[in-house]
């Protein structure tokens, strides 16, 4: 690296920050899909699996799902679940129902991140259909149903750690994707909403 070498100590120390901000910022990239590809893989961080259909195995042992329900700051929604809390077997394919409600004057298209607590639990809570696989919209004041259907998966009672797990949380926070303010009225609009002089009758 002759050129390096030849930089006075000014432009090597120029050169240098750069070359480390550009790396930080290449690594921060990466170490997103990373750590979400090691979520999916492990179970790592309350990430669940998605499955096309429920189990063919069913176990006469039960485990209870707790259901929370949270909005960003900021959020002019109110989001909580239907039913808090249920009992199922294991294997069983369980349904359960979020309520949204739109509290503010305008349009607002939410998305919804998650995750299962404890975190062991992670990779054996598939979820085969769920509200949070696409945004959802809803309009001034209109309130939405919103379903997750899922199941634990039996080889849990199996593994070397979650097999103790008694109690699985499952837990929704709700982001603004894109909102739609009211359009303020024209000129035009605002002409044809004045009062118009009244004409009298002779």
């Amino acid at each position: 690296m002759k050129w390096f070498r030849n930089m006075n100590p000014n432009q090597r120390v120029v050169f240098a920050t750069v070359g480390v901000v550009l790396l930080m910022g290449s690594l921060a990239w990466a170490a997103v899909p990373f750590y979400n590809w090691f979520c999916k893989v492990t179970g790592f961080g309350g990430v669940t699996n998605v499955a096309e259909a429920g189990s063919d195995v069913v176990l006469d042992k039960t485990i209870k799902i707790r259901f929370d329900g949270n909005v960003e700051r900021g959020m002019p929604w109110h989001f909580r679940p239907v039913v808090r809390e249920m009992t199922l077997k294991i294997g069983e394919t369980g349904l359960a129902f979020f309520e949204a409600t739109n509290n503010s004057d305008h349009r607002i298209v939410g998305s919804a991140s998650y995750n299962v607590f404890p975190y062991e639990a992670g990779n054996f809570f598939n979820k085969i259909d769920c509200f949070c696989f696409t945004e959802q919209a809803l309009d001034p004041g209109e309130t939405a149903q919103l379903p997750v259907t899922f199941y634990v998966d039996p080889e849990i009672v199996t593994d070397r750690t979650a097999k103790y797990v008694k109690h699985i949380t499952l837990s929704y926070t709700f982001h603004i994707s894109e909102e739609f303010p009211p359009e303020k009225p024209t000129d035009t609009d605002q002409a044809n909403l004045s009062p118009q002089p009244v004409k009298k009758l002779n």
